[in-house]
């Protein structure tokens, strides 16, 4: 209808880049021009809007947001979220998801009535949309800090106030302190060189002790050595596996990537969440295919 009532997208000067609906309740249409002296909402309107209100009248009523497309995600997933005030864009690209931090008195606004407005958003701009209000983003925000404190606390057994401060310099994980340089971890206040060192060895005896102990519990869950061998699979994974029973190289290789790392499916219209095995390891979907490939090829070679 577009193409029928705007010559611009007709002509190609006008390009639609996405379109996402509700059919006979709302829609949302993404628009763009390479050349500048052209804006393409103000075409797709029309004057006094004649040219969307001929769409509109064509299809019962049915509301139509028209949006610029911008290559600043941001920008782009704020328009798309209107009329909701947006106040920060946190993307996730790899894995394709954004949280949205707002006020609450803008968040009815961003998911709009029956989720329709977050829901489109979502489908507009191929990626998931996650709504926080500024005071659940502090909450997770808070509770992500606490929880990285305590683990510090506990498995480098320093007190409270040292494992703060690692955490609020940036080292949030054993991980992360085992493999830096103590001239990284000594350039923190308060904290020298002789103490660096130690915290460096601390994390490394507890990931040795963690692996030992994993290694132990995939033995009694007999989680098959093939599968255990397989490239990109971490310790972890191999666990949650194990405890869904999937068990052999096999098993895994019959899996999709969705079944991996979650994803969406549609049931009497309604979008539903479907949970992944290993979606706590935050696995893109590239990295989910290529376990997958690597498994099937060792099985069906």
């Amino acid at each position: 209808m577009f193409f029928q009532e705007v010559p611009e997208i007709y002509e190609g000067t006008i390009e639609i880049k996405s379109v996402a609906r509700d059919p006979g309740s709302r829609a949302k249409i993404c628009v763009h021009s390479q050349d500048s002296s052209i804006d393409p909402v103000g075409a797709c309107v029309g004057m006094r809007g004649s040219r969307v209100q001929t769409i509109v009248n064509e299809l019962h009523g049915e509301k139509i947001d028209i949006i610029k497309w911008t290559e600043d995600l941001p920008t782009l997933i704020s328009e798309s979220l209107s009329p909701a005030e947006i106040q920060r864009v946190l993307i996730d690209q790899e894995n394709k998801r954004i949280d949205i931090i707002l006020t609450e008195e803008n968040l009815s606004k961003a998911i709009g009535r029956r989720g329709q407005n977050v829901r489109l958003a979502s489908k507009l701009t191929n990626y998931e949309i996650d709504i926080l209000t500024d005071k659940e983003d502090s909450e997770r925000r808070q509770a992500e800090f606490k929880e990285r404190t305590e683990t510090l606390i506990k498995n480098l057994e320093v007190d409270e106030t040292l494992g703060q401060l690692l955490v609020s310099e940036g080292f949030v994980s054993i991980e992360e302190i085992a493999q830096s340089n103590p001239e990284d971890i000594s350039k923190i206040e308060a904290i020298d060189e002789d103490t660096a060192k130690e915290l460096i060895n601390r994390s490394k005896e507890t990931l040795i002790k963690e692996k030992e102990a994993v290694a132990l519990k995939l033995k009694d869950l007999g989680v098959d050595d093939k599968l255990i061998n397989l490239k990109g699979m971490s310790q972890g994974m191999l666990v949650i596996l194990g405890q869904k029973n999937i068990k052999r190289l096999s098993d895994f290789a019959d899996l999709s990537s969705d079944e991996l790392i979650g994803g969406f499916d549609e049931v009497k219209g309604k979008k539903i969440r479907i949970d992944g095995y290993l979606e706590e390891f935050s696995l893109s979907r590239k990295e989910a295919d290529d376990l997958i490939m690597a498994a099937r090829e060792i099985v069906y070679k």
